[in-house]
């Protein structure tokens, strides 16, 4: 696809038949005779929540101060529910069965209770009602380029609607004095963070440093202007393309090589490697795999930083087979780790210890509202790249979800700092 003259690929127009398995209600077996179990089950979950949700059968007598959720089609609403799950629920959202005015206080409410939302003794039904995550996903080498493309070759055009000039596409970091930030602070908050993590693997004049997962080119371009030698990796071509624009507007494209390439196969050493907020699109069964590679490609006394979003141990090793909504719409063979599990495979597989991790979770939830903010306002332009209706609402309805997640703590991102175990070398993959 071709640049305009900004330097930015136009998006792809939405097909249209996109849409056509969400315009089905379902109608199966287990959606006619579960909407009822799943209308007592939510009704009940509900019941105590500081949430109003309001039913077309009746006036809610919750606080009127509360998040409202508003059922405008409760029987296609309990269908999608009893059919699909947490899948359901989200395509209830795009296809308009229901709506909210508070759409983040009422998913951060939900995301909140989320471990007592379903009764404790359905939890183990788990395996037998809800989908598996489909070996496409599972983040094998010929698959990890489809999954990539899937959600980061939307458009570069589509992403500068919502993304600070930088095109920094994860959590920024705040200052104390930032109680509330304001979009004009995002763009200092973002060369923050990433300054951070240049601090973190000792980023200096001379630096060969390896990054995993380009994004847009922003930290690269920082990591040259110290003096470092850069090669970033990304497997998303629309990112390639105007990172390496972005890299020569800086007068830095002798200092930076930005490659297609899978982080498996990737050679040399480097003195250092930075990765921001790529180890969600790994996997869980190719984490091990991915901690081995970072292990042998850094130099013995080399260092290594890492953004990552994390999520409680307990819930990550229920959750990270099944197929959600994420997958199925936004992130197809994402998993998010646990600190618990990403430092255990760090001790058992690696000759790496981490040595500092910083966690800032609510400067996730900042971020995340002033995307959320700047999208909204953003939505004609969002509808001439050719993005219709339904898909502003599933964007809209992710970056209010993710928000909850980091809001009501159920979700977390930290920074990881990594150096070469005192006498270990290099371990095999085992």
């Amino acid at each position: 696809m071709a640049l305009d003259q900004t330097g930015i690929i136009p998006a792809r127009q939405e097909d249209p038949t996109r849409w056509r398995e969400l315009s089905r209600v379902p109608r199966g077996p287990r959606a006619r005779f579960g909407a009822s179990i799943a209308e007592a089950l939510f009704r009940s979950a509900t019941r105590d929540l500081p949430i109003r949700v309001d039913y077309s059968d009746t006036a809610s007598v919750a606080d009127a101060a509360s998040p409202r959720m508003v059922l405008h089609r409760p029987d296609h609403f309990f269908a999608r529910l009893a059919a699909g799950g947490l899948i359901g629920f989200g395509e209830s959202y795009m296809a308009g069965d229901w709506s909210s005015p508070d759409l983040t206080d009422v998913l951060t409410v939900l995301a909140g209770r989320i471990d007592t939302l379903v009764p404790a003794p359905l939890h183990r039904l788990r395996r037998v009602f809800l989908p598996r995550v489909p070996h496409s996903q599972y983040g094998a080498p010929g698959d990890a380029r489809a999954n990539i493309a899937h959600h980061y070759d939307l458009s570069n055009e589509f992403f500068s609607l919502f993304l600070d000039d930088s095109m920094t596409y994860s959590s920024a970091l705040f200052t104390g004095a930032d109680a509330t930030p304001t979009w004009q602070d995002l763009g200092e908050a973002q060369q923050r963070k990433i300054d951070r993590l240049l601090d973190g693997a000792a980023v200096a004049a001379g630096t060969r440093l390896l990054e995993i997962g380009t994004g847009w080119g922003e930290l690269a371009i920082r990591a040259a202007q110290r003096g470092a030698r850069v090669h970033t990796i990304t497997l998303s071509r629309e990112q390639q393309l105007l990172a390496r624009n972005r890299i020569a507007a800086a007068g830095l494209s002798s200092e930076v090589t930005v490659a297609l390439c899978d982080y498996r196969d990737v050679r040399g050493t480097y003195d250092a490697i930075v990765s921001v907020e790529m180890i969600e699109a790994v996997g869980h069964r190719y984490l091990p795999t991915y901690l081995y590679t970072l292990d042998r490609l850094l130099a013995d006394d080399g260092r290594i930083a890492l953004q990552a979003i994390t999520m409680p141990d307990h819930r990550m090793r229920a959750t990270r087979n099944t197929y959600t909504w994420i997958h199925k719409y936004i992130f197809p063979g994402g998993f998010l780790p646990s600190v618990d599990l990403l430092e255990q495979i760090v001790a058992s597989r690696t000759g790496l210890r981490v040595v500092d991790r910083y966690s800032f979770g609510s400067h996730y939830a900042h971020t995340l509202r002033l995307w959320l903010q700047r999208f909204t306002s953003r939505t004609s332009s969002a509808e001439a790249l050719g993005f219709d209706e339904i898909f502003r609402r599933m964007w809209g309805f992710y970056l209010a979800y993710s928000q909850a997640g980091f809001a009501s703590g159920y979700l977390d991102v930290h920074q990881f700092v990594l150096d070469r175990a005192s006498g270990d070398g290099h371990h095999d993959a085992g």
